[in-house]
This record gives C-alpha cells, sequence and structure tokens, in this order.
C-alpha cells in the first residue's frame, strides 16, 4: 500500500476527520458495450435475482446483465464515475449484481480480450489453490514448510526456519524481513530471519511466493498445470502465470476471468453446483481474520470492517478498517498500481478494476480504495 493511503488513515484518526481526495466516454450501464466495441454480453434482465447468483457458461462470450435501472441504482452517478476511472489510469471495470453483468468499461484501446497482470491480487488465487491442496490431501497448511522442499529455503537458522509453517506464508507471519532490498527475491539470502514465525506481521512477496514450489513438489505438476487444472479450466478462466526467475510469479488475464474469480469468491469457493474449493471451513478461514496481528487479513486476502490494520512496509497498527466508506463485509484481492478484485457478499457485489495506477506506486491498496467506495456507495446506495 502507498503513502497516500497512510495518510487517508492519518487523516480519518483527526478530531474532526479531513476529507482526503481524488475523472471514458459514459457506459449506458448495460454491459454489452464500452468505447472499444462489443464485448459479447447477451442476455440482458429486467429483475435481479435475489435468491440466486447467476454464473456464465464456462465456454464463450454469454453474460448475462442487469439495467441500472431495475435495480435502483443511480444512472446519472454511475456515468459520472467513467471520466473520473479514466482520469486515474484505469484500463477496465466491471461490476457484477448476483452475478450478472451492471456494467463493463474498458477504456482506451484497452478491450475484453486485451490481458492486464494482477500484481498481488493473484496472491487470493494461490490461497485458495492452496486450500485445494490441502484438501487434495497434499498439504497440511500447519506442517512446516521445510517439511515439503526441504531444509536451506531461507538463511534463517534451521531451527527458526523450521517455525515457518505454511499457514505462516498464507497470513504474512512468517518471521522474515521484509525490509531486505528486494523483497520480491525467493533465493534463501534475500529470505532473512527477522522474528520467530507467528510474532510479527509482515506484507513480505518473497516469503509468499514459496507457496509456489510447495504445490508443484507434492503435486507434481507445474503452477501453471495445477491452477488449469484445478481452478482456471473449472470457471472459465483465461491467463497464465508468468515466473520471472527466482522472483515473484504474477498472473495475467483479462477482465472477465478477474471477474469469475470474484464470483467464485462470493459464493464461497463453488462454481454454481461444483466445489471448486469444497473444504468450506478452510474458505471461511481465508476470509476472516487470520492472525492477531493485522485484524485486516486473512489467508493472502484483504478484509474490510475491522477494528485495526496494518500496511505492508509499516509495523504501525491503525485503528480503522482499510476502506471506510466501503460495506463493513467487504473483502478484496489488491494489487500493486491498483489491481483490484472487491467482494461484497452483503450486496452480493463483484467489483473489478484493472489498470495503471490511480497515483504513485503501491504495494496493494491506498487511498483509491476509500475515494472509489464513495463514489459507488452515490450509485449502489448501500
Amino acid at each position: 500500500m502507498k503513502r497516500t493511503f497512510t495518510n487517508l488513515i492519518i487523516c480519518l484518526l483527526l478530531p474532526l476527520a479531513i476529507a482526503c481526495k481524488k475523472g471514458g466516454s459514459p457506459n449506458p450501464g448495460t454491459g454489452t458495450t464500452g468505447p472499444t466495441g462489443t464485448t459479447g454480453t447477451t442476455g440482458t434482465t429486467t429483475t435481479t435475482d435475489t435468491a440466486k447468483l447467476y454464473f456464465p457458461p464456462v465456454a464463450g462470450t454469454t453474460w448475462q446483465t442487469v439495467s441500472v435501472a431495475s435495480l435502483g441504482w443511480d444512472q446519472t452517478q454511475l456515468d459520472a464515475l467513467y471520466p473520473y476511472l479514466e482520469g486515474v489510469g484505469t484500463k477496465a471495470f466491471i461490476i457484477l449484481k448476483d452475478g450478472k453483468i451492471v456494467t463493463e468499461h474498458y477504456f482506451g484501446a484497452f478491450t475484453a480480450d486485451s490481458l492486464w497482470y494482477w500484481a498481488s491480487a493473484g496472491k487470493t488465487v494461490t490461497a485458495m489453490l492452496v486450500g485445494i491442496a490441502q484438501h487434495d490431501g497434499l498439504i497440511n497448511i500447519n506442517n512446516k514448510t521445510s517439511a515439503y522442499i526441504g531444509t536451506g529455503w531461507t538463511s534463517a537458522p534451521l531451527d527458526k526456519e523450521n517455525l515457518i509453517t505454511i499457514k505462516n506464508q498464507l497470513t504474512m507471519t512468517s518471521g522474515l524481513d521484509d525490509g531486505v532490498i528486494d523483497q520480491n527475491c525467493t533465493l534463501p539470502g534475500c529470505l532473512v530471519y527477522k522474528a520467530d514465525a507467528g510474532t510479527r506481521w509482515a506484507y513480505h512477496t518473497g516469503a509468499y511466493t514459496i507457496l509456489d514450489s510447495v504445490i508443484e513438489r507434492t503435486s507434481g505438476m507445474s503452477f501453471n498445470a495445477y491452477f488449469q487444472q484445478k481452478l482456471r479450466n473449472k470457471i472459465g478462466m483465461s491467463g497464465l502465470w508468468i515466473k520471472s526467475p527466482h522472483s515473484n510469479n504474477v498472473y495475467y488475464s483479462n477482465a472477465r476471468s478477474m471477474a469469475r474469480f470474484g464470483l467464485l469468491m462470493l459464493n464461497k469457493g463453488t462454481w454454481d453446483a461444483t466445489p471448486i474449493l469444497a473444504d468450506t471451513g478452510y474458505f471461511n478461514s481465508q476470509i476472516n481474520t487470520s492472525q492477531n496481528l493485522n485484524l485486516s487479513y486473512g489467508y493472502l486476502t484483504w478484509l474490510n470492517g475491522k477494528a485495526s490494520s496494518m500496511l505492508p512496509q509499516t509495523q504501525i497498527v491503525f485503528p480503522v478498517s482499510i476502506i471506510p466508506n466501503a460495506p463493513a463485509d467487504l473483502y478484496a484481492a489488491l494489487g500493486k498500481n491498483d489491481q483490484k478484485v472487491y467482494v461484497v457478499p452483503s450486496q452480493k457485489l463483484v467489483v473489478i478494476r484493472m489498470g495503471n495506477t490511480a497515483g504513485g506506486v503501491n504495494m496493494a491498496g491506498d487511498d483509491f480504495d476509500n475515494t472509489l467506495w464513495g463514489k459507488l456507495k452515490t450509485i449502489i446506495k448501500y
């Protein structure tokens, strides 16, 4: 998360709460077209099914839509949102309600077929994949990581390395130093002991990325192959993980694939009637506070509505939630430069944003989150 989000939190802590800041042609709100052309959506509906989520077919481009008017949302405010989104570098923006597209908008040369990186939003995908691997009997998240990939994967003393479990990596409590020069590096020399596992929360990409090796070693498959077989192909996503040598593993896809994953998260790991992550206990742990250091973090998933929160690259505990303007039950996959998968169960919403940074360089989230949800509040009227 970047410095401006820290400023936002500081503003919220002031006695009088200073209001912190942050402008595509309008999309008609049907989800069928954008400035770059037709996306292939069909089947507009006039009412919302509040009893059951809609799931688009796994193959093809069909995706039912629902009108803004039928939802009682504010079309004028929605139209005003697009210039703002374009002005802050957005490339793709999608809102799903009950699984149906309310709006799908692309900016500039970006289209429904364009690929973009998820950055750290992909961490949440990995967390679900770890849950699948555990359900498959390949791992137990309470076991030490070295049980699966051998010792020496860090430069920590052996007794300290052996304290680190898969769950510590899922919860960002490995105790490895996030202050190294390259925190994306996965070489042992970059994975340096800082504190005993479980005693310190720190957003550390290199430590998390080792989970990919755990899945590869235990499944006998490449990370991409396991992901495609167990998750991607089952819900109709496109895309590919691209790994830099001894560094981060980043997912690239189109915006609808991101929306499909958000819908899977909204339905607690089940795609329509097909369980993708059958372990409901694991999923519930993923979207709830995972440790007592950062209440706003689950298993590689950000949580709203908590009494306090921590940010990457700081050990300060702020007595506010991560997105005050958003519904309290929101959970999210947040990536560098404002890649967003927001899920709101109480509203049956999935909101997707892909693009360049909305301002500065940040690791996961920033004040853009709160500004956007302030605008969405006027549209959705939650």
